[in-house]
């Protein structure tokens, strides 16, 4: 028997929304893994590459209110991917 690697691309393994009150620096992004068994093997790059990618996903659908806690939540999780390399 032959073993088979299945590969997800990281962007559908995690959705990211918005939730908060509409108020400046009160909007959060939250995330959800959309196959719980994946975040077992994945390390922390891969979750924050994920993340990124759902991120700049969701800014194409936001309204302005929202874009700013999305802008902000993709520099950070931007830089904390710098300081891991």
């Amino acid at each position: 028997m032959i073993p088979m690697n299945i590969i997800y691309p990281l962007s559908s393994l995690v959705t990211a929304k918005t939730c908060g009150c509409m108020e400046r620096d009160k909007q959060k992004v939250t995330y959800a893994f959309s196959d719980e068994f994946h975040s077992l093997c994945m390390d922390k790059k891969d979750v924050l590459e994920a993340q990124v990618q759902a991120c700049e996903r969701l800014l194409k659908y936001a309204d302005a209110s929202e874009r700013p806690a999305i802008e902000k939540e993709i520099a950070e999780l931007k830089m904390a991917l710098d300081l891991m390399t």
